[in-house]
């Protein structure tokens, strides 16, 4: 089972006299940032803000250090070094990916998006109808939330090029699956784009086994720095045109960021991979097996949660009610307006947000009152049964 002291010591927050009290709820918004990724940010401003990878040894170090983070993350996702790439953002990381897939497609060709995703895997994508791509929609159930895979069987036929859906949505929460979904569109001739933010933060994944082209997430909603991290799986890669400078387009990883992220930021991602080691070395588990903990330690603590909400009057949950097939990010559609609601529970101590969540899409289809939007308590693995409680109550309080 997953230690919770042990994991709190390792994230400043939690000894932090401001924040003692504290129930933070608002996690698929950014989470806490861990002691280790903090650690060698400081030092790198400290010692190393110079730039890169040039012949003085405060170059070479700062150099060294962000090759060390591409190399650690990408052994943790399960992927080549080289199919590892920062950017600014994943929203920034999407929208050049999409400039890259407007060289490459022809008119005619199609896309396909969901109605379930943040707008960040969607919006770059549907501007590609302006160039004569078709885009098609994959839609979600507009009672639960859920995508059919039936349903994406139907639009797939022989004009399909890529495939772009969640690993689960910031407010629907259901964990789509990614194995499952990806074996199709590649039996289908289709490339795969998995946008993972809001699934990272609850486990790492093995990209390399599940089998995506593309799989991207966020930095800062996995206890790093403020950052976009792509997977490029290289068979495309090297098919998309480049979007970088070109006496850059051998190398993958600098082919899809055409402006160079914050080099100490980059560097400091290599604590993320310091953070699940000490999990993995404390728990007595691979490295790997940290996904499995952090996983079961949330479903544990989500239960009650969903239990304590499902049924109350004037309250619609999104999506499942079961924690086994969803990630602990909970969005309830209320009476009133949601930054409301989070602004009273504020009053209780308990951290957490209303509105739409860049989810516009996936809240109208399920008609949901645009006017209110949704409250949303969001956690992960260092939340404990206490501030779940807690939550609990002050929502008895408020509701």
């Amino acid at each position: 089972m997953l230690d919770p002291d042990f994991v709190r010591a390792q994230f400043p927050a939690f000894s932090e006299p401001s924040l003692e009290g504290q129930a933070f709820f608002e996690n698929a918004g950014g989470s806490y940032t861990c002691r280790q990724v903090i650690d060698r940010l400081t030092r790198f401003y400290k010692e190393r803000k110079v730039q890169p990878y040039g012949p003085y040894e405060a170059s070479r170090l700062g150099g060294a250090e962000m090759d060390e983070a591409r190399e650690r993350m990408a052994a943790l996702l399960g992927v080549e070094a080289d199919e590892v790439s920062f950017g600014p953002s994943t929203t920034q990381n999407t929208y050049v990916l999409a400039q890259a897939f407007r060289q490459f497609l022809q008119p005619g060709e199609a896309i396909i998006v969901t109605n379930q995703d943040h707008e960040a895997n969607s919006g770059p994508w549907r501007r590609l109808a302006d160039e004569g791509i078709d885009v098609r929609e994959w839609t979600v159930d507009p009672e639960t939330g859920h995508l059919d895979t039936d349903a994406l069987e139907a639009l797939l036929d022989e004009n399909v090029r890529l495939v772009c859906f969640p690993h689960c949505s910031n407010v629907v929460g259901e964990i789509n699956p990614v194995l499952e979904i990806t074996a199709l569109c590649h039996a289908a001739g289709a490339f795969v784009c998995v946008d993972g933010v809001s699934y990272a933060p609850h486990g790492f994944v093995n990209v390399g086994d599940l089998g995506p082209d593309i799989y991207l997430f966020s930095s800062y909603k996995t206890y790093g720095p403020h950052q976009g991290i792509m997977v490029m799986r290289r068979g495309l890669g090297q098919l998309l045109p480049n979007q970088g400078h070109y006496f850059n387009a051998d190398v993958l990883y600098k082919r899809f960021t055409p402006a160079g992220p914050d080099h100490a930021q980059i560097a400091a991602c290599a604590g993320m991979a310091d953070y699940m080691e000490a999990l993995a070395a404390h728990h007595g588990v691979s490295a790997r097996g940290v996904h499995d903990l952090m996983r079961a330690h949330e479903v544990t603590l989500l239960q009650p949660l969903l239990d304590a909400v499902k049924d109350r009057n004037s309250v619609r949950l999104l999506g499942p009610a079961d924690a086994s097939v969803r990630a602990p990010t909970v969005a309830l559609a209320l009476n009133r307006p949601g930054e409301e609601v989070a602004a009273e529970l504020a009053q209780h101590e308990v951290m957490c947000g209303g509105g739409d969540f860049y989810a516009v899409r996936p809240l109208e289809a399920l008609g949901v009152d645009m006017d209110k939007g949704v409250l949303r308590l969001s956690f992960v693995h260092y939340t404990t049964e206490a501030e779940v409680s807690k939550a609990i109550e002050a929502l008895d309080a408020v509701l």
